[in-house]
């Protein structure tokens, strides 16, 4: 059924209810790869409670993209084996609790029709807010609706990407993940049987279930973390990245960066098979 343009844009759902312990906030941490060297003590930090010494557990800033999983404006009745992850941009207003119940409201903010044959484009915001009404983080999702083009809506209304900087990069991270790293990355929350199940992977055009765009964007805040944040996670101001190709679980990621004054830019990508995964990366910290 193809889209209804206007029915879309007015689609919002606001005051969803969510919880969320010490469990799922490591429970990430371990899906985006961290804790894999059990003896560093500042990845352990975000995986372990369990210490002989009492310190307080750390919360990835890109926890907030799992922490109310499944918060949308409703069902926007798209074709569900051709959705990808466009982009992601999170913006932080105050550090994540290890444990909290939260709010999520979430609107339609824009829909662009790229053509038949090209899909459709639809820009959608969630606010996390904590008990009080305040709030959290702003999450700009973008999804990649390769199957829903050709409706007859609007071609514009995205914004133009962050530009990376010409010159060579200032340092650079390579971040490996596991063969089943994304079976452990979907108990955060994504099911899609994309990252799971062969055949529907082979049916959505890809020869293996491929890594959730999700948690490579983890692990482009994880690098960042390591290098520029020195794992302070109250540091981020916002991280905001495009996903131009797959990961396919297993594989190395290299994660180029730039830093220009508090702006941190990134991109990533696959260098066994010469190709970028993540584009136009913009993290802020302050």
């Amino acid at each position: 059924m193809p889209i209804n343009y206007d029915e879309l844009m007015a689609m919002k759902a606001m005051g969803q209810p969510y919880a969320y312990t010490d469990r799922e906030v490591m429970l990430y941490a371990y899906g985006i790869g961290m804790g894999a060297d059990p003896m560093d003590e500042r990845e352990l930090a975000f995986v372990n409670e369990a210490t002989a010494e009492p310190r307080p557990l750390k919360v990835v800033p890109t926890f907030a993209s799992v922490a109310a999983w499944g918060a949308g404006p409703g069902d926007m009745k798209l074709n569900r084996v051709l959705v990808v992850d466009g982009e992601r941009d999170i913006t932080f207003h105050q550090p994540l609790a290890v444990a909290a119940k939260i709010t999520a409201d979430s609107s339609v903010l824009a829909v662009s029709d790229k053509g038949k044959d090209k899909g459709a484009v639809i820009r959608h915001q969630t606010i996390l807010r904590d008990e009080s009404g305040a709030p959290l983080a702003t999450l700009v999702a973008s999804r990649f609706a390769r199957g829903d083009g050709g409706f007859g809506g609007p071609s514009g209304g995205i914004p133009e990407p962050h530009p990376v900087p010409s010159r060579a990069p200032d340092r650079s991270v390579e971040i490996s993940t596991r063969p089943d790293q994304a079976l452990i990355y979907r108990l955060c929350g994504d099911r899609n049987p994309l990252h799971s199940d062969p055949e529907f992977a082979r049916r959505a055009g890809f020869p293996r279930p491929i890594l959730h765009g999700m948690c490579t964007y983890g692990l482009t805040c994880r690098a960042v973390l390591q290098t520029y944040a020195d794992y302070d996670a109250s540091a981020f101001r916002q991280h905001a990245a495009r996903f131009s190709s797959p990961v396919f679980p297993g594989e190395t990621v290299t994660v180029d960066l730039w830093k220009d004054g508090h702006v941190i830019s990134f991109e990533a990508r696959v260098k066994s098979r010469n190709v970028t995964v993540i584009k136009n990366g913009k993290t802020v910290l302050g």
